[in-house]
């Protein structure tokens, strides 16, 4: 969120910002403003004066259209690439067709690799929390992917703790 309604180049100042914090959205908040300039600022912009609930969301709004438009940007592991905005994995030049739990469970380990999750924190970003899965169900998720993903596959059992995603 950038509070852009005392700068003097409102629209200078917009686009450095957007270009830095590229790919998350900026959210511009103006006061009165030239209908050129509120041009400029984007499509992400709340008015001066407003509420909470107008400042949040302008918030939902943005991720939500960044999101959907693939602006996430391709995870790498190896040979293997998943793209979270069309939710594609393909490893080499070999695409892979993965659940929606496989994928989100692939997508969860891709996000920090090196990182090692216990079964109980997969589980937890996988299914949700709270779900009614043991923690053998993300054993049996991971040998599936692993068969997937055949012999390139990132992902390593630590032994007593969890998995991780190899870089």
């Amino acid at each position: 969120v950038l509070d852009l309604s005392t700068s003097a180049l409102p629209a200078d100042l917009y686009r450095r910002v957007s270009e830095a914090a590229r790919p998350a959205p900026v959210i511009a908040v103006t006061g009165p403003t030239d209908p050129a300039i509120g041009r400029a600022l984007g499509e992400h912009r709340v008015d001066r004066p407003f509420g909470p609930r107008v400042l949040v969301g302008a918030v939902a709004e943005a991720l939500r259209s960044g999101a959907s438009a693939g602006d996430q940007g391709l995870l790498r592991a190896g040979a293997l690439a998943l793209d979270p905005g069309s939710r594609t994995a393909v490893i080499g030049d070999r695409r892979v067709t993965l659940t929606v739990t496989e994928f989100d469970l692939l997508e969860f380990l891709m996000g920090s690799p090196g990182r090692v999750y216990t079964r109980e924190q997969l589980l937890d970003a996988a299914w949700g929390p709270g779900a009614g899965a043991g923690s053998r169900t993300v054993d049996v998720h991971v040998a599936q992917l692993r068969a997937k993903l055949g012999e390139g596959n990132p992902i390593r059992t630590v032994r007593g703790v969890g998995y991780v995603l190899d870089a």
